[in-house]
């Protein structure tokens, strides 16, 4: 007899454990954080095509020029709104909406700078600066060699 109850006490502690875990587990928002990295991923990108057009329509550049200057404005500003601390929040909101390829990266290189800047600008800003853009850009440099190599030997 004290077999059966320890097993239907056992049912029922599991039982009544599984109702603590649904009633205080966090319920899912996946629908509203689709669409909040949507439309903010989504006006990243028309920014970035709205200074590529404001490059070729006002300041006279050629369409290579003007998508260099969209990247090189977008990673500014977003190392800048992260220096500052905006980006972080824009990032809690939207998610993985920010993790556009060039505002995720620039982000990547200036967070950890801005974690270390109490410890110095040499040691602190300046060490962790390439934390993490260091390998993209040893990986990023030796493929565009390894390509440029064999783009010279065998003409595509």
């Amino acid at each position: 007899m004290t077999a059966k109850k320890t097993k239907t006490e056992t049912k029922e502690a599991l039982r009544r454990y599984a109702a603590l875990v649904g009633r205080l587990t966090p319920k899912s928002k996946l629908g509203q954080g689709c669409l909040r990295a949507f439309w903010v991923g989504g006006l990243i990108c028309v920014l970035g095509q709205a200074l590529t057009d404001a490059g070729t329509a006002w300041l006279g550049m050629t369409a290579a020029s003007a998508s260099c200057f969209a990247s090189i404005t977008l990673v500014f500003l977003t190392a800048l709104l992260t220096g500052v601390g905006v980006f972080d929040r824009i990032a809690r909101y939207a998610g993985a909406g920010t993790v556009v390829p060039i505002t995720g990266f620039a982000n990547a290189m200036t967070s950890p700078a801005m974690e270390f800047k109490p410890e110095g600008w040499v040691l602190g800003t300046g060490a962790r600066l390439l934390t993490i853009a260091g390998p993209v850009l040893v990986y990023g440099i030796s493929a565009s060699v390894i390509v440029g190599v064999l783009y010279y030997f065998i003409r595509w």
